[in-house]
């Protein structure tokens, strides 16, 4: 396994009760697939807090924070059937692996996890052959 990345992040969730109410902000993190399994969740704030904190984490691992265009809805975050966490990114993501690691084939691992007032993400982001 060769990693390129590693980003991990806490986040305590009483900070997103506010921030849930505001349709901007939850437009602007959520990508239109994300949107749709968001109006579906009783759980709202963990919803939305390990989603920004994953993709927090994620552009960590890349090594560019949100910077140069690059937005929180170029990447998506949604679940298998079993309910693991994947991501899935647009060509803004690969583009930017392609150019600044030479990269045509990657996996990014991804690890959520929350309690009532904390969620942790954690990403490794690998070279595949």
């Amino acid at each position: 396994m060769k990693i390129i990345g590693i980003g991990v992040d806490i986040v305590d969730n009483a900070r997103f009760k506010k921030l849930v109410k505001k349709k901007d902000f939850i437009n602007r993190i959520c990508s239109s697939r994300e949107l749709y399994n968001y109006k579906k969740k009783n759980n709202k704030i963990l919803f939305l807090s390990k989603r920004f904190y994953a993709k927090e984490s994620f552009v960590k691992a890349l090594g560019t924070g949100f910077r140069n265009n690059l937005s929180f809805k170029d990447i998506s975050i949604l679940n298998d059937k079993k309910g693991k966490p994947y991501f899935l990114f647009n060509e803004i993501i690969k583009n930017i692996l392609k150019k600044k690691y030479k990269l045509k084939k990657f996996k990014a691992h991804l690890s959520l996890s929350d309690e009532k007032k904390h969620s942790v993400s954690y990403v490794i982001l690998e070279k595949l052959k």
